[in-house]
């Protein structure tokens, strides 16, 4: 059995930490600031306020159903087996990808303050990036650490998560205030950028269609709700308060960013990694001491956060005889899903053999996962509230049309935030191993009675009542 072990530091630093990632650091002068501060602080508001109200769903489900697997076991019982391996399948993926994008940000870190520490060992071309032996080393052995530290139990885990966090934010908030003390929010780098923009629906759209991916960390936490130490129903509100303090991050590096580059430098591509610049050019090199704590935080806490969230799904789905038993073991000492990590870890060695670039495109792919998680937990909470209380559950319609559009926005092809055909590709292979688990386990599965079904998935007796951890 799982132990209850996590307390509401560790769950809002887990979700936190999750939300904040590379992204947070690196987004900003490759993507945000091209499409500008107000276009993209617009996107970020608004994917806050519509993750907040696809929340208000998973803090319904979370209440009657306080078990590992979240999204997946929602869907369980409100459409059954096959949707909700459709539903844990792919969000497995939104959660897997992220590992290995946060692990091969490292090498980032020692690119910028160490140029060519790491370049040792040319290996290979691919994508336009230059694979070197030195740069994959340092992100294998991240994850093959983290790794260890989540089979060690996750309470270490998390007061690691804890301390990456605080110093996470407390450094983001530091570097703001001082750099708008020295130079001033009108100041011309800044001025730039706002000067230079307009509106653009199709600039907002592009970074809205990546909320679900940029906020995907808060729907860790029904992922790990049978190690709760207190009431379900309380982790809703701690969930909110991680999207808001993720949006206000996201918005923040954005505008500390914009101090110390023009607008001109971004879009020619002058600049390897903005947020660095900027930090450089104010702080110098005890800000760079500063900067590198900040994102080595923000990996640390991403890789460990998502670790944590996938074992749990993969553990949850094997636990349903929906996934094969190897993913249900949970190591003999410490009482966590070792081979669900072990999984995790498996998959994500896979990707740093690519390079960053290669890497970026599953940044989509991620979207599409947490998109399908979204639109399951909200169809769920609309069909479990209806037959509850006999109403319509308004924010289960509000996040059925959320998901719906985000789908839309990432799938149609044509449009400026539609997944790029490499994403697809790996869509579509994710979606096939998934399909011979379906075809695998579809005779086995069928055998078992609901009343079995709801004890596996649900864990919890026949009389409906959850078990005793």
């Amino acid at each position: 059995m799982l132990k209850k072990e996590i307390n509401k530091l560790d769950i809002l630093s887990l979700a936190i930490g999750a939300i904040i990632g590379w992204g947070a650091f690196v987004l900003p002068g490759d993507l945000f600031l091209k499409a500008g501060i107000l276009n993209s602080t617009i996107a970020i508001i608004t994917g806050a306020l519509i993750m907040i109200g696809i929340e208000k769903n998973y803090g319904y489900l979370l209440h009657k159903f306080p078990v590992a697997g979240g999204e997946y076991a929602f869907t369980y019982d409100a459409f059954g087996w096959k949707h909700a391996l459709a539903c844990g399948w792919f969000l497995a993926l939104a959660y897997i990808s992220i590992v290995p994008l946060n692990a091969t940000a490292l090498a980032l870190v020692a690119k910028f303050t160490m140029p060519g520490i790491l370049e040792v060992g040319h290996l290979y071309s691919i994508a336009g990036s230059e694979i070197y032996l030195g740069e994959v080393g340092v992100a294998l052995s991240a994850l093959c650490l983290f790794a260890y530290l989540n089979i060690k139990g996750i309470k270490l885990a998390s007061q690691l998560q804890k301390v990456m966090v605080i110093l996470l934010v407390g450094i983001v908030f530091l570097f703001l205030s001082l750099v708008i003390a020295r130079a001033g929010i009108t100041n011309p780098n800044t001025m730039s950028f706002i000067d230079s923009e307009t509106v653009s629906l199709s600039k907002i759209l592009k970074i809205l269609s990546i909320a679900p991916m940029l906020f995907v960390g808060f729907d860790c936490i029904p992922q790990v709700a049978e190690e709760l130490d207190f009431e379900a129903k309380e982790a809703s509100q701690l969930a909110i308060i991680s999207i808001l303090v993720g949006g206000l991050v996201y918005v923040l590096i954005i505008l500390f960013t914009s101090f110390g580059v023009t607008s001109e430098q971004i879009m020619n591509g002058q600049i390897s990694w903005a947020t660095g610049y900027t930090t450089e050019y104010y702080f110098g090199k005890i800000g760079i001491i500063l900067l590198i704590v900040a994102l080595t935080s923000a990996i640390v806490a991403g890789i460990n956060g998502f670790y944590m969230a996938a074992s749990r799904l993969l553990f949850a789905m094997s636990r349903g005889k929906i996934l094969p038993e190897f993913f249900g073991v949970l190591d003999k000492k410490y009482h966590t899903p070792k081979n669900a990590i072990l999984f995790t870890l498996g998959i994500s060695l896979i990707a740093p053999w690519f390079g960053r670039n290669v890497l970026l495109w599953i940044v989509g792919t991620s979207s599409v996962g947490a998109s399908i998680g979204y639109l399951y937990t909200s169809l769920s909470s609309y069909k479990l509230y209806k037959e509850e209380y006999g109403k319509t559950f308004i924010p289960s319609i509000f996040g059925s049309i959320s998901g719906i559009i985000f789908l839309i926005l990432l799938l149609v092809p044509g449009l400026d935030s539609s997944l790029s055909l490499p994403s697809i590709v790996v869509l579509v292979v994710w979606g096939i191993i998934g399909l011979s688990f379906y075809k695998f386990y579809d005779l086995k599965v069928v055998h078992y009675t609901k009343e079995e079904l709801d004890e596996l998935i649900l864990n919890r007796d026949a009389d409906g009542n959850f078990k005793e951890k």
